[in-house]
């Protein structure tokens, strides 16, 4: 009797921690959704794909990503991305550090004008002390980071002429993405600085309703803008423009340990290999996607350091301005990051 007893308990007790498990399990969704600003096509959306195709096998299908590019599920709208995550609008993301500075300032560091001369700087930054702690604020402020990716250096190009000094870009009117300090540092350069997502813009340049825009080469050349009246390029490399991806915590919360270390470890391999198709073309000696676009009309311009020098120093009462905003002892920390980077 006391065998059979026993016997019952130890079921019992099975089957109890059978349905405390199952939840854990259950809780998971058949589909996850993944904020992208752009598709495959970019290395951006590249990145994002990569992310969510190691996550499926890793997991060997118990996590499952869906893209939504052209931030579809916020109607195009980018500068809702960030808060759309941290409510649970969306899962996951692959995001702009421009584009979620609205809601996270310190952000703005990347944007802050030529403070990063190469890559080795943007390297030194986000694989630093620097990156850990953007990576803290971004956790403080609700949503979970787990790497770095790139969407590149923003060049210049317009339709009217080659940009070699600031007076150049006086009276044209660029399109910029929706941050008050591309405003300013567009002004401070005697440009008219136009907010538009880049649905809005690419039709607006094919119209020549703005005369130019500002985005990574790798965006150029994949939106073969050449075809929209941008015949000139200018590489002057003013800023750049990290991603990071992440994940809403709720989503993350769900997830056993073993799963989040592995979603993670996708991520950080997603990011490298989207940072090296980003950098692809651009960092080699005789940089041949320059070259490529050469081909086919377009005028290329690339800053001696003396012509680059008159650039920074026509912006820098922005880059003091939000130097202070941002917060000067981050600000500081990027500074002496970059100085002691190695080549």
């Amino acid at each position: 009797m006391k065998r059979k007893n026993f016997l019952g308990l130890a079921l019992a007790a099975t089957a109890l921690a059978f349905s405390v498990a199952a939840p854990a399990q259950t809780a998971y969704k058949s589909e996850y959704k993944m904020s992208l600003v752009l598709g495959p096509a970019y290395p951006w959306g590249k990145g994002g794909e990569i992310w969510a195709n190691l996550v499926k096998e890793r997991t060997q299908g118990r996590i499952n990503i869906k893209l939504y590019p052209g931030v579809s599920l916020l109607q195009g709208d980018q500068t809702r991305e960030f808060s759309a995550i941290r409510q649970g609008v969306i899962d996951l993301a692959v995001g702009s550090t421009i584009n979620w500075s609205p809601q996270v300032k310190e952000l703005n560091l990347f944007s802050l004008p030529f403070l990063m001369p190469d890559y080795a700087a943007m390297d030194a930054l986000t694989q630093g002390e620097v990156g850990k702690e953007i990576f803290k604020i971004i956790d403080k402020a609700g949503v979970m980071p787990l790497a770095w990716g790139e969407n590149g250096y923003r060049e210049i190009s317009n339709s009217k002429l080659a940009i070699k000094k600031p007076e150049d870009l006086k009276g044209l009117k660029i399109r910029v993405v929706g941050s008050p300090l591309f405003l300013d540092t567009f002004t401070a350069l005697g440009a008219n600085p136009t907010q538009m997502s880049w649905a809005d813009a690419q039709p607006a340049l094919a119209t020549s309703a703005v005369d130019g825009q500002e985005n990574p080469i790798a965006i150029y050349t994949a939106a073969k803008l050449h075809t929209m009246a941008q015949k000139y390029v200018t590489m002057w490399g003013y800023v750049a423009d990290p991603l990071i991806f992440v994940v809403n915590k709720d989503i993350w919360a769900s997830w056993t340990p073993a799963d989040q270390a592995i979603v993670k470890q996708a991520a950080v391999d997603a990011g490298k290999q989207e940072i090296a198709i980003a950098r692809k073309g651009l960092v080699e000696a005789d940089k041949p996607l320059l070259k490529d676009i050469a081909a086919n009309g377009v005028t290329v311009t690339q800053l001696s350091p003396s012509e680059r020098e008159a650039f920074v120093m026509a912006t820098r009462p922005v880059y003091d301005k939000w130097k202070n905003q941002i917060g000067a002892n981050l600000v500081n920390t990027a500074e002496k990051s970059i100085a002691a980077r190695k080549p």
